[in-house]
């Protein structure tokens, strides 16, 4: 009997794209069989804070694609500048000391910008591959100042750091784990800094000084001699938009330093205005050791990530070899000039007024943040700047999580989407938000009229019904 790849299809002229995709493309993060069975839904064209499907509905991005158009679509000059580049210089590869303009001035831009102290560029494709350079870069550096033990790796519960054979082990979300054999046994992980779970509530100085007694305890029971990095998000995104308290960032620094480790600070979600300044790091007046990027750094148009380095990790490992030893560490398309382009563009959008209209509108999100909570489904809102989540609870006094077999994340995708809005519906019940830096305050304000809409026919379910009786 033959299986379904050994079936004779349809010329791929004669079929389509549904069943194209259905039968050919595997999508990220997916259930394949469910995504066979649902099928495809295939976007056609954006324009600023809106997306149409290839069906001709239209309907208004409040994630920017996966938090990462923080220009918003259709930014011709960024077409532009990557055109130009793409005519006049289409690759160049970074190996033996060739180069080009674009990723040279980017390298120069980014390190300008970055905490003081993040003087050295590493460009990626993206986010996942910036931390896994960031890791071989960690190891090879405590090799060459002669601490070789040092290779236990510490990070956060619910964080995300990549889905790569490497970095997947430092996320520690379950999904990433099962049937890959991760996380590694050199891959750690302490509580999450998560306020509205947190065991004293929204106490800002006992969530610090828990995360701080956290990686204390976790060092010393590692050794800190075997120790090698802290890894964390300013924001936890992928875990459901976790909102540490302000401080929380400062205090794992001075943290990091006292324990003699290194510090990871990944701003892919976070950087580029998402949270307000260019990088959270600038809000609370951290340096890290490392510090990795992607996503807003091309607004999503083309893929690009990078990996700040700290000059002092970055002068042990050039001392520690000769001048003409290569460091074994490089990617084909590593400072692609039609990307760099394309970044250069999007920082320039970005400081010639869109991170200010980011915070003008990010006031208008909180205030609906804060006025959503009285709705009978919502438990918590949390938000900084134009990055922030709504928890759904069947019982706000016990703060009681839905139960997974009412799929509620599954049921919010589809109602959000017939309503015209995207956003990221979390199976845990977390809506999150990350819209676009161009957003409007009308736009905010229609953003939220199409979300209480769908918590209000979310609500009208017998099931979910049930649940909070």
């Amino acid at each position: 009997m033959e299986n379904a790849s050994q079936t004779v299809s349809a010329p791929i002229a004669n079929r389509s794209l549904v069943d194209i995709d259905r039968d050919h493309l595997i999508h990220p993060v997916t259930p394949f069989r469910g995504h066979e069975q649902q099928g495809v839904r295939v976007l056609a064209t954006g324009d600023g804070m809106w997306l149409t499907d290839a069906a001709g509905n239209r309907v208004i991005d409040a994630f920017a694609g996966l938090w990462c158009v923080n220009a918003g679509y259709g930014q011709d000059s960024i077409v532009e500048a990557a055109t130009r580049q793409m005519r006049e210089l289409p690759y160049a590869t970074g190996y033996f000391s060739f180069g080009a303009e674009a990723p040279i001035r980017l390298a120069g831009k980014l390190a300008e910008l970055a905490p003081a102290g993040l003087d050295h560029v590493y460009f990626t494709l993206g986010g996942s591959d910036a931390v896994d350079s960031a890791i071989r870069y960690i190891t090879h550096y405590y090799n060459a100042i002669g601490k070789p033990a040092k290779k236990q790796f510490i990070a956060l519960e619910w964080g995300y750091h990549g889905s790569s054979s490497t970095g997947a082990g430092m996320t520690a979300l379950p999904i990433f784990h099962r049937g890959f054999d991760l996380p590694r046994p050199w891959q750690h992980h302490i509580a999450s800094p998560y306020p509205y779970r947190h065991p004293e509530g929204h106490d800002d100085a006992a969530v610090i000084a828990s995360t701080i007694k956290a990686l204390e305890d976790k060092v010393a029971e590692l050794g800190a001699d075997n120790v090698a990095a802290f890894f964390c998000e300013p924001i936890q995104g992928s875990g459901g938009v976790i909102v540490p308290p302000v401080g929380w960032l400062k205090a794992i620094r001075e943290a990091c330093t006292r324990l003699g480790i290194l510090m990871l600070v990944d701003e892919v979600i976070t950087g580029f205005g998402r949270t307000g300044p260019m990088f959270a790091c600038d809000a609370e007046g951290v340096s890290p050791d490392f510090m990795t990027l992607a996503k807003g750094l091309t607004s999503g148009y083309v893929p690009m990530g990078a990996m700040l380095m700290a000059d002092h990790v970055y002068q042990a490992i050039a001392d520690s070899t000769a001048p003409n030893v290569p460091v074994g560490h490089g990617f084909t398309y590593s400072g692609h000039p039609v990307s760099a382009a394309a970044g250069l563009e999007a920082i320039r959008l970005y400081e010639d007024g869109l991170l200010a209209n980011g915070v003008e509108t990010g006031k208008v999100f909180a205030r609906h943040l804060e006025r959503i909570k009285d709705h009978p489904l919502v438990g918590d809102t949390r938000g900084r700047g134009m990055l922030g989540a709504i928890e759904l609870v069947s019982d706000k006094a016990a703060k009681t999580a839905f139960a997974p077999s009412l799929e509620v994340g599954a049921n919010l995708s589809r109602i959000t989407w017939d309503n015209g809005v995207v956003v990221r519906c979390f199976p845990q019940g977390v809506i999150g938000f990350a819209p676009a830096l161009c957003c409007s305050a009308q736009e905010m304000d229609q953003i939220f009229e199409r979300i209480e809409r769908s918590l209000d026919q979310l609500l009208e379910m017998p099931d979910i019904r049930r649940a909070m009786s």
